[in-house]
């Protein structure tokens, strides 16, 4: 077990313990409570780490080094972040695909830029924001946040790079 596994396992247990001294009920309705939501989740997950492991073995490590990795550049850190953009889901699915291109060699850059496009700019989110809210809103909300993720990215490439 890694070290989040770890700290999650003892926060759990200070909750359930917490949970007890509140009321003596309130520990069993929370486990239930998350085994629903891990049911709920656990077909996502399961196809968040196929997708992920395919990622590792279809996409060849030279692919990935020479398009993702650190000397990519500024070409690495764009194909990131339009990746991050079109990955579809919540972090179940695009933290997997993360892990298994970083671990296949990606550099920091393109894995930051991946990551802060999914969380801004992701595509999938623009039907709700148009809908729900107005296009308006949500043009403005793209426009405001388009020079981020390729910007995390420099700055990730820049001073991280040797990690």
């Amino acid at each position: 077990m890694n070290t989040a596994g770890i700290i999650m396992g003892i926060l759990a247990v200070i909750l359930i313990i917490v949970g007890y001294f509140i009321a003596k009920d309130l520990p069993l309705s929370g486990i239930k409570t998350g085994g629903k939501m891990l049911w709920d989740v656990l077909p996502i997950l399961v196809f968040a780490f196929i997708i992920a492991g395919m990622v590792q073995v279809l996409i060849p490590r030279e692919f990935i080094i020479k398009y993702l990795g650190a000397e990519a550049g500024f070409k690495g850190i764009m194909v990131g972040c339009v990746a991050g953009a079109l990955t579809p889901g919540g972090p179940f699915v695009s933290f997997p695909i993360v892990a298994s291109i970083w671990k296949a060699g990606a550099g920091i850059g393109t894995v930051v830029a991946f990551v802060t496009a999914w969380s801004l700019w992701a595509v999938g989110r623009l039907p709700y924001e148009i809908s729900l809210i107005s296009p308006k809103f949500a043009l403005i909300r793209f426009l405001s946040t388009l020079i981020f993720p390729p910007l995390a990215g420099l700055i990730a490439q820049s001073f991280f790079s040797k990690l």
